[in-house]
């Protein structure tokens, strides 16, 4: 698994443990953490949540009219080097 992908599991697991419900994706150019976010989630968890997210390169939240949350996260991987650049 690229180190993106073990830090986003790790991210995944830290949501996990506040109990939300969350996917981890492989794409070519980072690893996503989706976590569906209750309507009845504490202020405190929200703070938990966002200190976990944080961690990673970009986060935000997904919501709509039918009061649908998903909080997501993203995790660049490494850009290979190609050789001497100069």
């Amino acid at each position: 698994m690229p180190a993106s992908g073990v830090s986003a599991a790790a991210l995944a697991a830290r949501l996990s443990a506040i109990g939300l419900i969350t996917r981890v994706e492989e794409h070519p150019r980072h690893t996503s953490v989706e976590a569906e976010v209750p309507e009845s989630l504490s202020a405190d968890l929200w703070r938990e949540a966002l200190e976990v997210v944080a961690d990673a390169d970009r986060f935000g939240l997904h919501a709509t009219s039918l009061n649908d949350r998903t909080l997501w996260a993203v995790v660049r991987k490494a850009v290979p080097t190609t050789g001497d650049v100069g």
